[in-house]
């Protein structure tokens, strides 16, 4: 994958797409055409695919009735600004990730990735399930739209350093580039934490202003070229155990659509939720055999001391959340809290159990 050919696509749009973004959505002998807007970068691995794929399922499965074209990060508006987009009607859809907007609501964070939080299987289980789904529902009516889960990465690399971490002293001061509540733990640790778009993320690695970043893991990672300017890559991440991307519709125009295309728009995530998952299980390990094999890449795991107080940091922030002055934010976080605790049961007494016996017992 050519780096700069993402990096091109993350940045403002120009005149042409600012036309496109006074554009009003087509509606033609019931036939009805809305805009997409995302947070990635054109073409980008699994995340940006997924995002294009997504609107051509629907297209496909509605027969051209309910048509979405896609604005990749910047082609209409900048890539952390498309909530925004729909919420004041710029766009009738947006591709991203719920904790981009938790200046908006701290509960937003919950429904992609929490620290030490649930795997991606939980997470999904609790959404359609368990009640997430009306609670997220709950957050999102403050701002007119609707959210549905659209993809997840699973259990994240844990970043890039330019400097071997040793233990918690090496974050004394650490730049480092990550989002969420993720980025509140790893400020507990004592790093310096800022977020950005994909896009951003190099140029800030190769001037020095980041010591440290973290996006996704090798299959987004190896296109962004981070191995470029940073050459130790930790795993896993224990801030993002299982991050889940979103599709965000104008919920009043969603539900002015006729029942069937609700449904396309609905089952179409669903189905995205599973394929984007295999996309990235599939081609994870073979884009870190490539940094590794041909990039020198040295792939390092966390001190237990790292692990442990980032344990402790998490425990503190999701007790303060659950404390919160917000009603909303408490309401979700107990939730969450009672949710996980019942699923854990499950992950750690059967599927961790199995794992290890596979890895201990079993080879090929």
């Amino acid at each position: 994958m050519d780096r700069r050919s993402f990096i091109r696509q993350a940045g403002l749009a120009g005149a042409g797409a600012g036309a496109a973004a006074l554009a009003t959505p087509a509606v033609a002998q019931d036939r009805i055409t809305w805009r997409m807007v995302t947070t990635w970068p054109k073409n980008f691995p699994g995340l940006g695919v997924g995002a294009q794929r997504m609107a051509d399922r629907i297209t496909t499965a509605s027969g051209g009735r309910l048509t979405i074209q896609v604005y990749s990060a910047g082609e209409m508006v900048p890539p952390l600004q498309s909530l925004d987009a729909v919420i004041d009607g710029t766009a009738e859809m947006s591709h991203g990730a719920a904790y981009y907007w938790q200046n908006k609501s701290t509960a937003l964070s919950f429904f992609t990735g929490v620290p030490y939080g649930m795997t991606s299987g939980e997470l999904a289980a609790w959404v359609g399930h368990m009640g997430g789904q009306e609670l997220w529902d709950e957050v999102y009516d403050q701002f007119g739209v609707q959210g549905f889960l659209s993809g997840n990465t699973g259990t994240q690399a844990g970043g890039w350093f330019r400097e071997e971490v040793t233990g918690l002293d090496s974050l004394k001061g650490l730049r480092f580039r990550t989002p969420g509540l993720g980025g509140r733990v790893w400020e507990k640790l004592g790093a310096t934490v800022t977020n950005m778009a994909a896009g951003e993320i190099f140029q800030a690695l190769q001037s020095g202003a980041l010591d440290a970043a973290e996006f996704v893991g090798p299959y987004n990672d190896l296109a962004l070229g981070f191995y470029q300017v940073a050459k130790n890559y930790y795993f896993p991440s224990f801030v993002e155990p299982g991050l889940a991307t979103e599709l965000v519709v104008d919920k009043a125009k969603y539900q002015a659509l006729p029942e069937d295309l609700q449904a396309i728009v609905r089952d179409v995530c669903q189905a995205e939720y599973d394929t984007v998952s295999s996309d990235f299980i599939a081609n994870d390990p073979r884009a870190l055999k490539t940094l590794v094999d041909d990039h020198g890449v040295q792939v390092r795991q966390f001190p237990d001391e790292i692990l442990e107080a980032g344990a402790v940091a998490s425990m503190e922030i999701i007790s303060e959340l659950r404390d919160s002055d917000d009603e909303m934010t408490r309401k979700v976080t107990e939730h969450f809290i009672e949710s996980l605790n019942l699923m854990r049961t499950r992950t750690e007494g059967n599927d961790m159990n199995f794992i290890e016996a596979r890895e201990k017992y079993f080879t090929l």
